[in-house]
């Protein structure tokens, strides 16, 4: 039988469950969404746990959440998730809540050099907790939830509190815990997410520039097609039709006019599901101009002179640096970082002041490396 924990889905529960996480120094979060099942996904759960407490909270249950936003930008408050960046994204879209005090267990675990840095394998690893990974793909927004997908929501939290303080203990003794906190804090620093439609991004998809240019202009029709029945469904545009069905279904619609009723490895049924838009993709495609595909690999050299080599540069540095230090690269500089190095370009340990995406840590420990590689590559 499973732990308890407290299902919040009505407004006594919720202030129950509020007034709990506001007397708590400290709690632990986590965000369950519906990205696997909807157009644009949306926040389906929110899970907490005190030192003593766990509980699920039901934002589709019409509840009043505005407090919570002042409480997880508390500074005075430690938040701890495990991996923080989708959830954080997530709460600023939906809420426009942002997190302040933020330990993350993910990050926490890569600035130590772990691995393997998922959240069941870490807890088997260091509290010897073997979790079920069988509800990660599940739908959030169904209504009810079974019980068993309950649970498994309720565990996504209700060991973190006790993985924090192994992984701080462990930072401290490796004396890594200021750089650790300086990623937490840069982490905390999250854009709503905006999910744009590019036409063109089609050439992206494996097998689209093996096929012949008017099946390729078919293919790009059938592309913004699904996109838009995806967005009339609330649903994710794979789940309209694949894209190995659409190169089928754009290679077959080379060959002949009118209704398309064959595609050699796609069904009939899918075909026939698929009704009249599909049948309109094609036309508009089979009459379209041939698309040109972009160059392979090209990039536009962009901002100062120099800003590509001098990126470039910049993350072979930092690989190297990773590589000797036994850490992912990401933890040495963020990609963001080297951009903003490489287009600034500064000349002096004063000038790495304004590297706003640097921090004072990384400022402090890597401005001779990082002043020499710009100045070699100027």
């Amino acid at each position: 039988m499973a732990e308890q924990y407290q299902l919040i889905a009505d407004a006594a529960g919720w202030a129950v469950c509020y007034e709990a996480l506001r007397r708590a120094p400290r709690f632990a979060v986590d965000v369950e969404a519906n990205s696997l099942h909807a157009y644009r996904e949306r926040v389906c759960l929110l899970q907490f746990s005190t030192e003593d407490e766990d509980f699920i909270v039901d934002p589709l249950a019409g509840l009043d959440l505005s407090p919570l936003g002042g409480l997880l930008a508390d500074p005075a408050v430690e938040k701890v998730f495990h991996s923080a960046d989708y959830d954080l994204a997530l709460l600023r879209t939906q809420y426009n809540w942002t997190v302040c005090n933020l330990f993350d267990t993910m990050w926490a675990g890569r600035v130590l050099g772990f691995k393997k840095m998922g959240l069941a394998a870490v807890l088997e690893d260091l509290l010897g907790v073997c979790l079920s990974k069988k509800f990660q793909k599940a739908n959030w927004a169904r209504r009810p939830l079974p019980e068993n997908w309950l649970d498994y929501a309720a565990n996504d939290t209700r060991y973190l509190l006790p993985l924090r303080d192994q992984l701080a203990d462990r930072l401290e003794a490796a004396d890594c815990m200021v750089e650790a906190r300086e990623i937490f804090a840069a982490g905390c620093e999250v854009d709503p997410i905006v999910r744009q439609f590019d036409v063109e991004s089609f050439w992206t998809i494996q097998g689209v520039r093996a096929l012949e240019p008017r099946a390729q202009a078919i293919f790009r029709a059938l592309f913004v097609w699904r996109e838009s029945e995806a967005k009339r469904r609330d649903t994710p545009p794979f789940k309209v039709i694949n894209n190995q069905s659409l190169l089928l279904v754009a290679k077959a619609a080379v060959d002949g006019e009118g209704p398309l009723t064959r595609a050699p490895g796609v069904s009939d049924k899918t075909l026939a599901r698929m009704g009249g838009g599909l049948q309109q993709a094609v036309e508009k495609g089979r009459r379209a101009p041939l698309p040109k595909p972009p160059k392979r690999g090209e990039r536009k050299q962009t901002g100062k002179p120099g800003f590509l080599q001098r990126y470039d540069a910049l993350l072979e540095w930092r690989k190297q640096a990773a590589q000797l230090r036994g850490v992912e690269s990401d933890v040495i500089i963020s990609r963001r970082a080297a951009k903003e190095l490489a287009e600034k370009c500064p000349c002096t340990p004063e000038d790495l002041e304004g590297i706003q995406s640097l921090g004072p840590y990384r400022r402090t420990c890597y401005a001779g490396d990082i002043l020499k590689v710009l100045k070699e590559t100027k």
